[in-house]
């Protein structure tokens, strides 16, 4: 069988390719355990400071793999708790940064998987769906937590409940991705992107991670003491000394900081 999840890497970033494109990337079970093993490697991999995700053919992803379930009941609870919950969470909590290109449909499953990620651009003519209630479903893959922290609850609710597509161009204008770009430049934006922000301080970036991550569930009170610790930590790394030092001789900075 050929292998459902691709990987590469370019200089300081890990490339990884969703491969079904005979499927539009229907995610399967293989994938995703694929997937989520990929990602436990790179946060092991001191090489590795960035990530670029992505779907092989005419789409990113068009959710989960129906096929895969029969025509019976099942228990989606089991499924997702062995198979989209450990990957939404291994992303979220990876330390490095993940850019997803989205280059063609993200739908259901998929759609959440792309907005799992740090940065999200797509092509210009990418699409966008939360089609569960097209099969009796709600939206799961982090869909209910990303949704109305991105594009507002009212938007949320909406694209959940009517399930219609929308374009690349109003995603971004809902604040759901980062940018579009051209189908054909898709890809080499989003590596630029990405091997932008691999040179950038490891640690930084992590705690940026770490900070957005507790910021939904946070007072403001706690969220500035948390805000004070990742400075008192960032303070004391490398990086930080080369920030400063290259600001004062007018010079651009050179990150080699590791994750400690």
């Amino acid at each position: 069988m050929d292998r459902q999840l691709l990987t590469a890497s370019e200089g300081a970033v890990r490339i990884l390719t969703l491969n079904r494109p005979e499927r539009l990337n229907a995610l399967s079970f293989e994938m995703m355990a694929a997937l989520n093993l990929a990602f436990e490697e790179i946060e092991r991999d001191d090489e590795i400071r960035a990530v670029l995700l992505s779907g092989a053919g005419r789409g990113f992803s068009a959710g989960a793999d129906l096929a895969a379930h029969g025509s019976g009941l099942v228990d989606l609870g089991d499924m997702i708790d062995a198979y989209y919950n450990p990957l939404v969470k291994r992303m979220r909590a990876l330390p490095k940064p993940i850019v997803c290109a989205v280059n063609g449909v993200a739908a259901g499953a998929g759609m959440n998987l792309a907005l799992a990620a740090d940065i999200v651009v797509a092509a210009k003519d990418a699409s966008f769906a939360q089609a569960f209630v097209r099969i009796g479903l709600c939206p799961d893959a982090g869909g209910t937590y990303f949704l109305p922290r991105l594009a507002g609850e009212g938007r949320a609710r909406a694209l959940a409940m009517l399930g219609e597509t929308i374009t690349a161009e109003a995603a971004e204008a809902y604040g759901l991705i980062w940018k579009t770009f051209e189908t054909d430049m898709l890809m080499t934006e989003a590596l630029t992107i990405a091997t932008n922000i691999a040179a950038k301080p490891a640690e930084a970036i992590a705690a940026m991670k770490e900070a957005f991550n507790a910021s939904s569930g946070n007072t403001l009170d706690r969220q500035l003491d948390l805000e004070r610790d990742v400075q008192r930590r960032l303070g004391r790394t490398p990086d930080f000394i080369e920030g400063v030092t290259a600001f004062q001789q007018k010079r651009p900075p050179v990150f080699g900081g590791k994750l400690r």
